[in-house]
């Protein structure tokens, strides 16, 4: 890919809402998103595949490392 689209910084609820990467236990897959802190209902933002991948998502939504759960 010669040009690539830059992403601005997207916003979340940080009161309703906290950034989680929910993992497989049998196949290691991992997805990035944020869980309800109500309903507790999971929104899937991303997949993991690298850990490019998480440093992106945390670039987007300005996350810091040790603000995102992790669940399995």
């Amino acid at each position: 890919m010669i040009f690539k689209k830059k992403r601005g910084k997207l916003e979340y609820d940080k009161k309703r809402k906290r950034p989680v990467i929910q993992a497989s236990i049998c196949t290691g897959e991992r997805v990035a998103g944020f869980k309800d802190v109500h309903t507790g209902k999971f929104e899937e933002i991303m997949l993991i595949k690298k850990d490019k991948d998480l440093d992106e998502f945390m670039k987007i939504y300005d996350i810091k490392a040790e603000e995102i759960g992790k669940e399995w």
